[in-house]
């Protein structure tokens, strides 16, 4: 028995896969597009999508927020776990990136569950207040620039249900949170801060799990 985790071959990784996966034709697809980018290293990993329609299917969740869509693998897991009457509202403001995305949501035929917003993830949010919307979310994936990772959380949070899940991503970021780091630095600093923060925050029951780049479970009080 192991007292601390396992370490990830390549060879124990694509078994890991094998047993827990089940990624669809049109998600493999989106996975092979996205990897021509020279920012392919942004999306999300098949394990963490798997992770996350999991939690939503858990949740029961009706309504929720992708905040930094790239090219929408995160949005199209989500959206094909929620019902019929559920919602992505899915915030970013790249088109050409959005614009990969939603071939694939359409492909898939989950595009009619996700509203994209193109615009800065924190006006969006700040529209949701101005309609009426706080408390009413189930589900949150944070998952954008990494130095407004802290302002996205708070603007999030009044939206969320009572016992809704606020996932935050690459909150290990490769290892570079354990260094000191010079203030030039600013999205280690950012995430740091952050880890701290929400680890003390009495709002919210947070767990950090090893995934991929180190993915926050907070659970809202």
């Amino acid at each position: 028995m192991s007292s601390s985790t396992i370490g990830l071959s390549e060879d124990l990784r694509q078994y890991l896969l094998g047993v827990s996966c089940r990624e669809s034709k049109t998600l493999k697809g989106l996975r092979k597009e996205t990897f021509q980018l020279k920012e392919a290293q942004m999306q999300i990993s098949p394990e963490q999508g798997s992770f996350l329609a999991f939690l939503v299917k858990v949740l029961r969740a009706k309504k929720t927020l992708d905040i930094g869509v790239f090219t929408g693998y995160s949005s199209l897991v989500v959206a094909d776990a929620l019902p019929d009457d559920g919602v992505v509202i899915a915030c970013d403001t790249s088109e050409e990136w959005t614009n990969i995305a939603q071939k694939y949501w359409s492909e898939a035929g989950v595009n009619n569950k996700i509203r994209l917003e193109l615009a800065p993830a924190l006006r969006t949010l700040d529209k949701l207040i101005e309609n009426g919307e706080p408390g009413t979310f189930d589900f949150s994936f944070i998952d954008a620039d990494k130095i407004n990772y802290d302002s996205y959380f708070e603007e999030v949070l009044p939206k969320m249900k009572v016992g809704g899940l606020i996932i935050s991503d690459n909150v290990l970021w490769s290892g570079k949170v354990l260094e000191k780091v010079n203030s030039k630095d600013l999205s280690t600093m950012a995430l740091q801060k952050y880890n701290e923060k929400l680890k003390n925050d009495p709002r919210v029951k947070t767990v950090l799990l090893p995934l991929r780049d180190g993915i926050t479970l907070s659970w809202v009080r």
